[in-house]
């Protein structure tokens, strides 16, 4: 089963023609983005076969000039987000450890991409945590270098790499997609079929995950079927960190019975849980 999941995974990222193509803008210190991982899992993982995935980051945070009102202002968005959207972010980061120059994470991201695009997205998603469940400054080169470690990275081309002009040029590249495409808000997603003489249909914001099936089915004018999903614990076993909202919306479970589920699994020692502000992320203990 973990080779069926690690194989539509592997479906949705390669290079493949595909009938859809589906550039998501997204930016490391959006708490939407990082609400909008569930539903990208479960997307993934039942459709990936048909759709090609493109990461784009946007600049909107990264170049805010972060005063102390802005922070406060952050931290607020950053707590209504949590209790609206289940993935749980702390918005006390802004006053305990803030993050100071949000650039350093966009160019890190595309440092890390220099060494694959699913090295990229590694990253992006371990930043995320770094950032919305562990609190850490990631303007700091030394935490950086951290989430870099722990995805396995050459650290050598890491560190030659973030301070390249190939990193700042492929995050400038995003920014001139981003321009092209007139995406004003994040997260958006942009879909593409085979057709080039339609345009793209744009969807702005965060929406349950059967409006996007929805407009996969659209896009397609045909009504795809679903990938088997592959068993919780293979789930687990790939994506190593996940939340309980996670789970709840890939699996179509409430978040009570993901947790007594996962509760038991603890005793058994096969995941450790770690509590967020706002939720339960379980790690998978190999």
């Amino acid at each position: 089963m973990k080779d069926n999941l690690v194989s539509n995974l592997n479906c949705c990222l390669n290079s493949d023609k595909k009938p859809l193509e589906i550039y998501m803008f997204v930016d490391p210190l959006c708490p939407e983005c990082w609400a909008l991982e569930p539903i990208i899992k479960k997307l993934q993982l039942e459709y990936g076969q048909y759709f090609r995935l493109k990461h784009v980051l946007s600049g909107r945070l990264t170049r805010l000039n972060l005063s102390s009102k802005k922070h406060e202002s952050l931290a607020k968005l950053w707590e209504k987000t949590a209790n609206r959207t289940g993935m749980s972010c702390d918005g006390s980061l802004w006053s305990e450890n803030p993050i100071s120059a949000p650039y350093l994470a966009s160019i890190a991201i595309k440092a890390a991409e220099l060494q694959g695009r699913r090295a990229g997205i590694r990253f992006l998603r371990k930043i995320q945590e770094f950032i919305f469940l562990e609190k850490q400054n990631v303007s700091k080169l030394e935490v950086l270098v951290e989430i870099a470690k722990c995805i396995n990275l050459d650290i050598e081309e890491f560190l030659k790499d973030i301070h390249s002009e190939s990193a700042a040029k492929a995050f400038q590249c995003d920014l001139k997609i981003l321009s092209e495409m007139e995406v004003n808000e994040i997260p958006s997603l942009v879909f593409f079929n085979e057709n080039i003489e339609d345009e793209g249909l744009k969807i702005t914001g965060l929406y349950s995950y059967e409006v996007y099936v929805q407009i996969i089915q659209e896009m397609l004018d045909t009504k795809p079927e679903p990938s088997p999903l592959p068993t919780l614990e293979q789930f687990l076993k790939v994506y190593k960190l996940v939340a309980s909202k996670e789970i709840a919306i890939v699996y179509n479970m409430k978040i009570s019975e993901v947790e007594k589920e996962l509760k038991k699994w603890l005793l058994q020692r096969k995941v450790k849980a770690i509590q967020g502000k706002y939720g339960t992320f379980w790690r998978y203990i190999e």
